[in-house]
């Protein structure tokens, strides 16, 4: 059985997925042929059950490519600002650094005080805010910036990490 990468795995998943789709459509053209009544149907050139075949022997595929990304994410580890995670943990710290920094940056863009218009009649009402928005600027650039350098970390490890799957079907 032949090895791949990763980073190659996680790149043939998705296009087995794509594959997914195509076979399906196929299949539902192949299944069914307009005729005129009393005229024999011409089958496709691809039979129901050939199209049918190779779909659900991509789908194993990808079942098994799944088995072995998630164990590979669950297995290995690397290190991010002193401390040490298993990819999935890595992939889930870099979505929440970005979560994070997609707030602050709603934050840096808030005025510190502005009036508030249509809230009562003859009362001036103020929203303030309760931090200072280039501070939250700045820290929004250094989680992204995180962000950048962990992803960077993830796309790394993936290209050193081998796993057993022959993908000579598929390139």
């Amino acid at each position: 059985m032949g090895t791949i990468t990763l980073a190659e795995a996680v790149k043939l998943k998705s296009i087995l997925t794509k594959k997914v789709h195509e076979l399906s459509s196929e299949l539902q053209r192949v299944a069914f042929v307009q005729v005129e009544k009393g005229e024999d149907p011409k089958p496709s050139k691809r039979l129901l059950t050939e199209v049918d075949t190779e779909l659900e022997n991509v789908r194993k595929d990808i079942r098994i490519l799944d088995k072995l990304v998630y164990r590979a994410n669950i297995d290995h580890i690397l290190s991010f600002k002193g401390e040490e995670y298993a990819i999935v943990e890595a992939i889930e710290l870099a979505t929440q650094l970005r979560a994070r920094a997609a707030t602050y940056k709603e934050f840096a863009q808030a005025e510190k005080e502005e009036i508030q218009y249509g809230y009562s009649d003859g009362t001036t009402v103020y929203r303030v805010a309760l931090f200072e928005p280039e501070e939250y600027r700045l820290k929004a650039v250094e989680l992204e910036k995180d962000a950048h350098k962990l992803s960077n970390l993830i796309n790394a490890k993936n290209y050193t990490i081998e796993i057993d799957f022959d993908d000579s079907k598929y390139f």
